[in-house]
Order: structure tokens, then sequence, then C-alpha cells
């Protein structure tokens, strides 16, 4: 009978064993990742709005990169404190969870805030954002959104396009009110902040010369005779320069990221979650 049960203790061993092999999905640098890890992962990731079609793989992959993040925030002393992480968990309100989805989410928020103190330490430092670059993203947000600038507009309605051809540079804005008249027009006179104006008055009159008429759209032209910038506009200006800086500093970070998992030692055991 003694025999009997160790026979049988023996094919039990033989029969999990690989049951348990196979839920060891994948390791990176000799730390195992799990099934249940994946899956774990999946559901904080359906918390965060987020649903990619091959989420198990998504999910394999982003895991790999939180423990790549880890080990090289651990050279920078970066890696943050439990009371640091659970703070910044409960602000994410993600709802009831699981005991692994719970230990998910610390892991992946300790990885996300070490590597953003690993960007601000290291990254952001050594970017230069230019003035043509800050120019530039002006620009683009004048045309969607509109800026904090006070304008004082001249605008023509139901002009025919003989008529339009005939107006020519003013010297001043009431030189163009009253050219206007003289060809039988009736000039409208309005000043407003440009992120007031309405998106197609706005993105005729982004990029217009100050006293220069714009070419006819819909019977219409708009002469833009002054601007004057609000206090908020250096502020502006300032949030552009931040903005730019994050931006090129993530991209370096992304680039940085790959050749760091490019070094690390992952182990992929699943054929299904392999490229």
């Amino acid at each position: 009978m003694k025999q009997l049960n160790l026979i049988l203790a023996g094919a039990f061993m033989m029969m999990t064993a690989p049951a348990y092999a196979a839920s060891v999905i994948a390791s990176v640098n000799g730390t195992p990742i799990t099934d249940t890890d994946i899956t774990a992962r999946v559901k904080l990731m359906s918390r965060q709005g987020k649903n990619p079609t091959d989420n198990r793989r998504v999910a394999l992959q982003n895991i790999i990169d939180d423990n790549v993040k880890i080990a090289y925030a651990q050279n920078f002393h970066a890696v943050p404190e439990d009371d640091v992480v659970d703070k910044e968990l409960k602000k994410m309100n993600l709802g009831d969870m699981s005991e692994s989805e719970r230990a998910m989410a610390r892991s992946a928020l300790r990885a996300e805030i070490a590597w953003q103190i690993i960007v601000g330490r290291t990254i952001m430092p050594t970017v230069d954002v230019s003035r043509e670059e800050i120019d530039a993203e002006r620009a683009e947000i004048a045309r969607e959104n509109g800026l904090p600038v006070e304008m004082t507009i001249v605008r023509l309605v139901d002009i025919p396009a003989d008529v339009a051809a005939k107006l020519t540079r003013p010297k001043s804005c009431d030189d163009a009110v009253a050219m206007a008249e003289n060809l039988g027009g009736a000039p409208q006179k309005f000043t407003a902040l440009q992120y007031e104006l309405s998106s197609d008055i706005r993105a005729r009159v982004a990029t217009l010369p100050t006293l220069t008429w714009s070419p006819v759209v819909d019977r219409s032209v708009l002469l833009v005779c002054s601007t004057k910038k609000t206090k908020e506009y250096g502020k502006l200006d300032e949030m552009i320069k931040q903005n730019a800086t994050y931006k090129q500093a993530m991209f370096i970070a992304d680039q940085q990221l790959k050749q760091l998992r490019r070094k690390a030692v992952v182990v992929i055991n699943d054929d299904r979650y392999k490229l």
C-alpha cells in the first residue's frame, strides 16, 4: 500500500508540473511573468479604458517594460516608496479590485512614477526647445483654438468680387471703414479675444497680417486692424515651451526604453506571445 501511495504521488506530480510550468508565460531578467499576472494586467487596462485587440500580448509587453523601468530606476535610487505609490493609486479611483489586480496596479504605477522621475532628472534638462518650435506650436493653437490676443476686426459681408478687388491696403482701421463705406459697403467693426471668435473667422484671421484684407470667402472679407496681447499671452508661451519640452523628452525616453528592452534578458515560453 505504501508503494502504491508513492506511485500515485509521483504520477500526480508529473501531471501537475507541466500545468504549473505552462503558467509561467515569460521572464525578464529572471523574474517570472505568469498567466495570472497577464490576466490582472488586462483587467487593469480595461479599468483604465484601454482595450486593444491583442490585449494579452500588450499586457505582457507592459509588464516587461515595467520590470525594465524599475531595474533602470534602481541605478538612480528613483524607485518610489510604498506610501507614494498608494497615495497616487488612491487618486486613480479604480474601484474595488482583487488582490492580484491591486498588486498589478501598484506594480504598474510604481514603474510609471519611477520612469517619470528618470525622465525629469536625466532627459528633460538636456532638451532645448527653439524659438521656431514655440512659434510653430503657437500658430497651430491660434488656428485651432485661438490665442489670448485681443483683436479689432473689420468685416464686410455680401460684397461682390469686383468690389472686393477695389479694396486696397488702408493706413488705419478708420481708413479701412471709410474705404468700405465709399465702395457702398456696410462695414462691421468689433473687438474680441481671438479664442472667442467663431472657428471659421478665427481660421481666416489667425495668420492674416495687420491692415490686410483677406480673400473673399462666402462673399465676405475680413481685416485685422490691430492686436493686443493680454497678460495670459506670456503664460501661454511658457506653457507651450513646457509642453514641447515634455513631448521631446518623452520621445527620447521612448527610444531609451527600447534600447533597455533590447539589453534585457527576455524569455517567452508561450509561442502565442512570441512576435
